[in-house]
């Protein structure tokens, strides 16, 4: 079994050595220790992406994410692949949890406008990215959290900063989207047919 020692690593580095590991050696079984609980979401996501059933052990502050890598992708997943590939794809990235500078208010009351009115696009809106202030739209209390959640029930991929999370001491606040990392922003960014940033 590969064994990875990521503790120290800022975000995405346990993901990019997950991912330079796989790539490199043909891995059934992996291990990777990371030291916060945003990097193991990472890890355990990254892994369940390439196949492998993630789980995850904590011990006296470390996380072991171990990962077996499962049966080979089925072929309903792969039509699924197929179909999402062929849709036109719009990410959407918050960096801040106001609209516009001036008054935070009035920003407030457009932010929460903005965000109810993005189901107009339709299946086009692929990813919505929260980066930054933006992660604050996320956590309990905010008062775009029932959209959210209804967009996430419908199907709509939202990707929270992991690193923007922990900054702001608001991991355990988060009640919608998945924690992510900045390798998986990037990959969205590039995947994407339009990136809208806020």
């Amino acid at each position: 079994m590969k064994e990875i020692d990521a503790r120290g690593l800022a975000c995405p580095g346990p993901v990019l050595q997950t991912k330079v590991a796989i790539e490199e050696e043909s891995l059934r079984d992996i291990k990777i220790i990371v030291d916060n609980e945003a990097a193991k979401q990472n890890v355990c996501r990254f892994l369940e992406s390439k196949g492998f059933e993630a789980s995850a052990e904590e011990d006296r502050g470390n996380f072991y994410v171990m990962g077996k890598r499962g049966e080979d992708v089925s072929f309903q997943k792969a039509k699924e692949q197929k179909e999402e590939a062929e849709q036109k794809k719009i990410m959407v990235m918050v960096a801040t949890d106001r609209l516009g500078h001036g008054n935070d208010e009035l920003g407030l009351k457009l932010m929460i406008s903005f965000i109810t009115t993005l189901k107009e696009m339709g299946l086009e809106l692929w990813r919505l990215v929260f980066v930054n202030n933006g992660v604050k739209l996320t956590i309990e209390g905010s008062k775009v959290l029932p959209v959210l959640g209804e967009y996430e029930k419908e199907g709509l991929h939202i990707l929270v900063c992991g690193t923007c999370l922990t900054y702001f001491d608001l991991l355990d606040k988060k009640r919608v989207g998945e924690t992510t990392n900045m390798l998986d922003i990037v990959t969205a960014m590039q995947l994407a047919d339009k990136v809208i940033n806020i």
